[in-house]
């Protein structure tokens, strides 16, 4: 509405609907403000104590009972009395016994007894362990072929083949191809960063050339990728996200503002069959019919925000005969919204609105490892009368402040989309948010953060691949270069079939490798 509409009208009632709303839009306008402030120069932190420190203990009946701030990403522990008088976790000289030891023995100069001249005699030992590290060793690997010649016809030679390598005609071994791409994606250390530690090492390799080294281990693990892929979209509950990823545009001059998609899937919260994995797709939009093409065979319950290409997706699958797609909505972001307005405005009802999520996440951490069913039960049992109060209560608040307030527009989200965000109150499966996928988008960040950008789609696509394969090592506790090289070189040696592809996946690879180690070790 313009600030001085011509003419003004001279009806009083018409006059105070033009205030109230400027004064509506004003309020709005400067929490804008306090929150971009807040966002540059404030702290982050989504606890209790940073949000209203006068506010950290709610009586909700419970007198010995603290406030837990709603962070679902804390273990579960005891009572804050327990936590508080808890040692802190530090290791006091139990080494890992699988690490190789080394001796150092450290001898007296003199044997004999300073006193009468006799010979010392050993009485007992001290021994202390400290860890130690050897620095990388870089070496070149030289493949000798020999070949054999028949003295008596002369004609026939015989040599073994060269046996194939990463790169044809390379320098380079599929070892050294493995380390470079778990470095980047892995650890998140940029490619020229990586050509410097190799310099100090007396080694110079051109950044670009250890980018086509990077592109030639994405390409070969192209199959592996897929069947990654195909596993997490083949399962009934998958969660989505999305992040930027920008990408070279040389016609431009500038950056391109590309996606990188991820979908991952984990039932350890109720010990389901799926293990955990994540797989990233790199596209470039954000457009609901990138993720409709990416999600066409899925059919099942996907956990998202609450942006609007989901919801898109989900309006066209139900116009079409393709197998039907559920949402479950994260109750994460809707706390997220009433966080920001106690930050903005310290609004006593955004902090109720919040203490009463707490409990619901507080819930979540007593029944995190239990199976599905006894989830749900206590879940119907403790939150779903707590989700029934916060409805009535946000209803209720909807009558009193503006639509167009922070608190109104947090209000509002909630309850549009209130179905998803109590999906779990209906299947002990499904999780209260989507953190799971959340957290995965940490690494690609990371990574994001000291590459700055990828040179073209290509690139991305590499990204997308390598990411999505050593992040779901990470995730079940697999070394990811061991691996990585183990299955390299069996892809490349060309003795693995295009079919078999799922048996090299990390936790196929890992329960084999155990079974291995556990036949060893009981054979010696």
């Amino acid at each position: 509405m313009p600030l001085q509409p011509e003419p003004l009208p001279r009806n009083f009632a018409q006059l105070t609907r033009i205030i109230l709303s400027l004064n509506e839009e004003n309020a709005d306008l400067k929490a804008r403000v306090d929150f971009l402030e807040r966002q540059l120069f404030g702290a982050k932190s989504e606890k209790m104590a940073s949000i209203d420190p006068a506010q950290a203990r709610l009586d909700f009946g419970e007198t010995n009972d603290t406030y837990v701030a709603a962070n679902d990403d804390v273990a579960p522990v005891g009572s804050d009395k327990t936590r508080a008088q808890r040692s802190p976790a530090r290791n006091i000289g139990h080494l890992p016994p699988h690490l190789a030891r080394y001796d150092e023995l450290i001898e007296p100069e003199s044997k004999i007894c300073p006193c009468c001249s006799f010979e010392l005699h050993c009485i007992g030992t001290d021994i202390s362990e400290a860890l130690d590290i050897v620095p990388a060793i870089i070496r070149v690997k030289r493949t000798i072929r020999p070949r054999y010649a028949c003295r008596a016809c002369e004609s026939a030679i015989v040599q073994v083949p060269a046996p194939a390598r990463v790169m044809d005609g390379g320098m380079v071994t599929t070892a050294f191809a493995a380390h470079i791409a778990v470095s980047k994606y892995a650890w998140h250390l940029p490619l020229n960063r990586q050509a410097q530690m190799l310099a100090s090492c007396g080694i110079v390799i051109d950044r670009g050339t250890l980018g086509t080294w990077v592109m030639r281990v994405a390409w070969w693990l192209e199959l592996l990728y897929d069947a990654l892929t195909a596993f997490i979209r083949s399962q009934p509950r998958v969660f989505c996200d999305e992040t930027p990823l920008p990408r070279l545009d040389p016609g431009r001059k500038r950056t391109k503002v590309c996606q990188l998609w991820a979908q991952a899937v984990d039932d350890r919260p109720w010990n389901g069959p799926a293990p955990p994995a994540v797989a990233y797709t790199f596209a470039e939009s954000r457009s609901a019919r990138e993720v409709e093409g990416q999600l066409s065979a899925f059919a099942g319950v996907l956990q998202v925000d609450g942006y609007q290409a989901y919801k898109t997706l989900v309006k066209r699958r139900g116009k079409s005969n393709i197998a039907p797609m559920r949402l479950a909505f994260c109750l994460a972001h809707a706390r997220r919204k009433f966080v920001d307005v106690v930050k903005l405005t310290g609004s006593s009802e955004a902090l109720s609105i919040f203490a009463r999520i707490a409990e619901i996440y507080r819930i979540e951490v007593k029944l995190r490892g239990e199976d599905a069913d006894t989830r749900l039960i206590g879940r119907r049992r403790e939150a779903g009368p707590i989700m029934e109060e916060l409805k009535a209560t946000l209803i209720g608040l909807c009558d009193e402040v503006s639509s167009k307030s922070a608190l109104g527009k947090a209000i509002a989200y909630t309850l549009n989309h209130w179905s998803g965000l109590t999906a779990f109150l209906g299947d002990g499966r499904i999780e209260v948010d989507s953190n799971i996928v959340e957290r995965s988008m940490k690494s690609v960040a990371l990574t994001r953060k000291n590459s700055l950008f990828v040179g073209n789609e290509r690139g991305g696509k590499s990204f997308a691949i390598l990411a999505s394969l050593v992040n779901t090592a990470k995730l079940n506790g697999v070394d990811p270069e061991a691996w990585l090289v183990d299955v390299l070189e069996r892809i490349v040696s060309g003795n693995l079939k295009a079919n078999e592809m799922e048996s090299l996946l990390p936790w196929t690879w890992k329960a084999k490798r155990d079974a291995i180690n556990h036949q060893e070790r009981r054979a010696a």
